[in-house]
């Protein structure tokens, strides 16, 4: 099959050699190309949003394939359709569909299916082509759209785009194709579009979930965005950056009523030693059943000893974590690989980790502090402070900034439902700070 243009001549020139010269025009020519796990990039018509997508794509190194996923605005097809064969043409020639890369994900995801008709009239992908084209000619593509769902579809779908990638071994990088608010006033688009950007920068997909519904934010490719999140943090991203923001009033120059387009780059981060020596003791111990000897060499913050966390996450949702509140072996390495295994096999709210997963598996390291004693609830933190609530031999902890803890209260309340301890009994309060690696 041949997916044929269907907004060449309206978005963009439908003649090559006028289209190569306006791309030309956009690109940053001094701009150094890196290699990325994913990028956000806008999908209107090239002299509104031409220029935020050339600037985000002047600074990646297209590689071999490039998995596309795009909102659908035509309602027409499946609501979570993958094309797996076939070639999409452009002006500036054809590309070939990745069929392996697209049937491993296809097999693998719950909600994906086959269906060339949803991407038939739809120009999200579509658009984000030729400027591809312009940097590489060589490329593949996986072409997937989304429609509106629960967030944890758009989790799974990214979940099982970044194991095909891991376990075809395929060198891809993920787009998510999404404008930004939608007609509404310059100073209105830009504060929305600062939160929804603010949390893609987090790669935190929930925020971004929470701030879509709280806000109203009218970005038509905020579940690209989720899976894209979803999936570069399965791959090992660590940073995310804004290359470039505008809106449509700095085309126009009508500002009453504006789309908003950003473009970001999302890149993976140096493995710190803790992180590292957590994931291989479980891999050791899931597929040798060994509990692997600390290193012969220790990174001095290894020597010590301290209280050590270890979190274990899949596809963003939490897989296990247990740790120790204060030092109860020799050193934080020995601390490390006994908790990273216990979190992975012993954890009571989730099975033992299996070695089908280990590939999906993120993990995070929390060195604690020694607990201090305080008086009352005016010197804890939710934010820089974890929390110990003690009553007799009872104990309960929470560790510091998480997800959905926003008050004292909250921190004390969980802690006492983790230690058994009954609101009316009296407690003894400890903080402490922790050095998180992840």
């Amino acid at each position: 099959m041949i997916r044929e243009p269907v907004v060449a001549g309206q978005f963009y020139p439908a003649e090559a050699g006028e289209l190569k010269k306006m791309i030309a025009s956009m690109v940053d020519k001094k701009a150094t190309s890196e290699n990325v796990i994913g990028l956000v990039s806008p999908h209107a018509g090239y002299i509104y949003s031409g220029a935020v997508a050339a600037a985000v794509m002047s600074r990646v190194k297209i590689k071999d394939t490039v998995v596309i996923m795009g909102p659908n605005h035509t309602g027409m097809g499946k609501a979570f359709a993958i094309m797996t064969d076939g070639t999409w043409r452009t002006p500036l020639g054809d590309v070939e569909i990745d069929s392996e890369l697209a049937k491993k994900i296809l097999e693998s995801s719950e909600y994906l299916e086959e269906d060339s008709g949803a991407h038939r009239f739809e120009h999200s992908i579509e658009v984000q082509l030729p400027i591809l084209q312009y940097f590489r000619q060589d490329f593949k593509l996986v072409p997937i759209v989304l429609s509106y769902a629960d967030g944890e579809v758009y989790k799974e779908i990214g979940g099982r785009i970044a194991a095909a990638i891991k376990n075809l071994k395929r060198q891809a990088i993920i787009i998510a194709s999404s404008d930004m608010t939608h007609y509404e006033s310059q100073s209105s688009a830009q504060y929305k579009d600062e939160q929804a950007i603010e949390a893609i920068l987090g790669l935190d997909a929930d925020r971004l979930l929470r701030r879509i519904g709280e806000l109203n934010i009218t970005m038509c490719g905020y579940a690209p965005a989720v899976g894209l999140i979803t999936a570069a943090r399965a791959l090992g991203a660590g940073k995310a950056e804004l290359v470039k923001y505008q809106t449509s009033g700095d085309t126009t120059g009508d500002y009453s009523s504006v789309v908003g387009y950003a473009g970001i780059i999302i890149k993976k981060y140096r493995m710190s030693p803790m992180v590292r020596l957590a994931k291989e003791a479980v891999d050791a111990y899931i597929r040798k059943g060994e509990t692997m000897p600390p290193p012969h060499k220790l990174v001095p913050r290894m020597k010590k000893q301290a209280g050590v966390f270890v979190s274990i996450h899949k596809f963003g949702q939490l897989r296990g974590c247990i740790g120790t509140f204060e030092p109860s072996r020799d050193n934080v390495a020995q601390e490390i690989i006994a908790n990273a295994i216990s979190s992975a096999t012993r954890d009571p709210r989730f099975p033992p980790v299996v070695a089908a997963e280990l590939d999906d598996l993120e993990y995070s390291v929390d060195v604690l502090t020694q607990p201090e004693l305080v008086k009352d609830k005016s010197r804890l933190d939710p934010r820089k402070y974890g929390v110990i609530v003690e009553c007799g031999y009872r104990k309960g902890l929470l560790l510091p900034d998480l997800e959905g803890v926003d008050s004292v209260e909250q921190q004390v309340e969980i802690c006492r439902q983790k230690a058994g301890i009954m609101p009316y009994e009296p407690i003894d309060l400890y903080r402490f700070e922790v050095k998180r690696y992840k």
